[in-house]
């Protein structure tokens, strides 16, 4: 992913503007408040603690800071599901969808882990395929 990542910047031109650093959202290699906004698009149902990674998210936020948490959602409309995956290319990566959509969370799910995080003041969305987790870190 970092290769792919750094090979997309060059190619938007903003290689010179970009830094990657590889870490785990379970343990950010980064100081406290360092960060004015944390964005996550897609790999929530990949985290092996999410309570611990939502913590970590309050973590690196400045206060007043913005979070954006986005994945898929299990409990997504069974049309919406196959459309989806049928028009999946190539065919072989199907599996894998059906894999990840499976291990994605409801919006009672995620609710209830959020409780018990440190992002208690979050918005829980329900979206066209999935849902979405918002808000900011207080002052």
């Amino acid at each position: 992913m970092m290769k792919l990542a750094r090979k997309n910047s060059a190619e938007y031109g903003l290689a010179e503007k970009t830094n990657y650093i590889e870490g785990n959202c379970m343990s950010m290699p980064f100081t406290d408040a360092s960060f004015d906004a944390v964005i996550s698009n897609g790999s929530l149902h990949e985290w092996e603690n999410p309570v611990r990674a939502f913590n970590e998210i309050f973590r690196v936020l400045k206060p007043g800071g913005l979070f954006c948490i986005t994945d898929m959602r299990r409990d997504v409309n069974s049309l919406i599901k196959w459309m989806i995956y049928l028009s999946t290319k190539p065919k072989e990566i199907r599996p894998g969808f059906l894999t990840s959509l499976n291990a994605a969370y409801t919006i009672s799910e995620i609710s209830t882990l959020l409780a018990g995080s440190e992002l208690t003041v979050a918005n829980v969305a329900s979206e066209f395929f999935g849902l979405c987790i918002s808000g900011s870190k207080k002052k």
